[in-house]
């Protein structure tokens, strides 16, 4: 079982040639000719958190994620020792999920409801959920964004999300329900490289 701290060590060898990123994340990164137009993600992120290839421990799969919340980075695993990882914001501090799930279902423009548990507790800020059966429909001011991929557990949902945000300065924070937040463009572009069944590990 990896721990983070050797994760850590063995991902913070970072590729710092540029002419890696290009071939592997700029292209799916461009906005098609079929896309929604999406507000303007005017807030400038951390270039830190941009997607950039990296080394990992030979030992994680191809086509595994690896989110590690306290660094507030996802790994996509493209091939032995290599990933491409993405800046993310993730949940606050006793709202975090932890373990191993996998992807059972991706939406696009996906729909979206509060927990029963978020409105519990934040009912003045969910009003218009409370006692009520409102679905928000998807599009550019949902905040689960262009994409969602849902998490689940032995054939449960988790109602965890990996999912695009409508705040791009959450990135980098820890500021969520639970879910892990990446920009639009990030998660478009994550969104077209995952299969359904694809495993998730949160160290």
């Amino acid at each position: 079982m990896p721990t983070r701290r050797r994760f850590i060590a063995l991902s913070s060898a970072t590729v710092a040639s540029a002419a890696l990123i290009p071939t592997l994340a700029r292209p799916l990164l461009a906005q098609t000719a079929t896309e929604p137009a999406q507000p303007a993600e005017g807030f400038q992120v951390d270039p830190r958190f941009q997607p950039q290839v990296v080394r990992i421990k030979n030992t994680f799969a191809p086509g595994q994620l690896l989110i590690l919340p306290r660094s507030h980075y996802l790994y996509f695993v493209i091939e032995p020792g290599k990933a491409i990882r993405y800046g993310v914001g993730v949940g606050k501090a006793g709202l975090e999920f932890s373990g191993t799930a996998t992807i059972d279902v991706k939406k696009e423009w996906p729909t979206w409801r509060p927990t029963d548990e978020m409105i519990a507790r934040s009912p003045s800020t969910y009003a218009k959920f409370n006692g009520t059966d409102y679905v928000m429909p998807g599009g550019p001011g949902n905040p689960l964004g262009a994409r969602a991929l849902y998490l689940f557990q032995d054939g449960k949902d988790t109602y965890f999300r990996i999912h695009g945000t409508i705040e791009p300065s959450s990135i980098g924070r820890s500021v969520s329900s639970g879910c892990i937040r990446m920009l639009n463009s990030h998660v478009i572009d994550l969104y077209k490289r995952v299969p359904l069944g694809t495993v998730v590990t949160v160290l």
